[in-house]
């Protein structure tokens, strides 16, 4: 698709039909619709936290904000050798964000961003769109506290795309294309605000997570 032709407006409309815009790579101009044949979620009852990740959890070295550093997540996203966002996905999701519509949540050291998520809410869903880490763990942390977020605020679906190992063994899962269409719709009408619940310390993470595993 000419990358001209893409808006912020039609991009929420895919999202709400179940499609999602890729690139070749960082430097092709053009993007592309994906709608896959099996898609992964990633139950938000069914989060598995390991034990090793519970005692990095535990640790409390690091914080965790929301919507603080969005652009620098995305860049952190990109920042590998092959990445599927190029500068039009980017200032696109840039624009989302600016309506309150993509979402970061970043995991630092201190000043130091070492990883983070992002991705879009619309209704109760939430679309991740890329992590990154910098940190051993970093963004197995990220998706431990988003998941956390996502339960708090009432959300349904948490949308993973693909289906990676890593996110297979946080408890993540493909359903047929059929039924994650069902799963969207049902998830669209309700309304969920991302950054209103309040972030919990390790503590009552672990605590939480436990309660809904």
């Amino acid at each position: 698709m000419d990358s001209a032709q893409l808006t912020p407006d039609l991009l929420i409309q895919a999202y709400a039909v179940g499609v999602f815009p890729m690139a070749e790579s960082r430097d092709d101009p053009d993007v592309f619709w994906v709608d896959p044949r099996r898609r992964g979620i990633l139950p938000l009852d069914g989060f598995h936290i390991s034990r090793s990740l519970a005692r990095r959890i535990r640790r409390g070295d690091l914080t965790i904000t929301i919507n603080s550093a969005f652009t620098e997540t995305v860049q952190g996203c990109a920042d590998r050798p092959e990445t599927w966002i190029n500068a039009t996905i980017f200032d696109l999701y840039l624009a989302l964000h600016a309506r309150g519509i993509a979402h970061s949540l970043e995991v630092r050291r201190g000043a130091d961003l070492v990883g983070g998520v992002y991705g879009v809410a619309l209704g109760a869903a939430f679309f991740g769109e890329s992590m990154f880490s910098r940190e051993t763990d970093a963004s197995k942390i990220a998706l431990a506290y988003l998941v956390d977020r996502l339960r708090a605020a009432g959300f349904t679906l948490f949308d993973t795309q693909f289906l990676t190992p890593h996110l297979r063994s946080l408890g993540g899962r493909e359903v047929s294309r059929a039924e994650y269409h069902r799963r969207l719709a049902d998830a669209l009408s309700p309304a969920c605000d991302f950054a209103a619940p309040a972030t919990p310390d390790a503590h009552a993470l672990l605590q939480r997570s436990t309660q809904t595993s």
